[in-house]
């Protein structure tokens, strides 16, 4: 990799962080978590693309690089259904106690 590319690539990286950043602080609380749940797809869709890169690593840095990009995103996925999973609790009946009947003296 020359030079220009890995100033090109790095250049990219830091963009994509900064409008990620800038698309999610833009988020109100209340639509944050339904919009985690419904990313898990595309999370899925980085996973595939990691294990893909993975695949055809070829030197030491990129077998370390794009084995911590399939560790990270399977944190992702992982956390992403977590967070759906505790979110989707919220929402079912709890469990009404029975009321205790009233002792009666005779």
């Amino acid at each position: 990799m020359s030079v220009d590319q890995l100033i090109s690539s790095l250049t990219i990286f830091v963009l994509a962080i900064l409008v990620g950043f800038e698309v999610i602080s833009k988020v109100p609380a209340t639509l944050h978590t339904p919009l985690m749940s419904g990313a898990n797809s595309i999370h899925g869709i980085v996973l595939v693309g990691a294990m893909l890169i993975a695949a055809i690593a070829d030197n030491p840095l990129s077998i370390v690089l794009s084995v911590l990009a399939v560790a990270f995103a399977a944190m992702n996925v992982v956390g992403g259904y977590l967070v759906t999973d505790r979110m989707l609790e919220m929402f079912k009946k709890r469990p009404v106690a029975p009321k205790a009947e009233p002792k009666v003296e005779a």
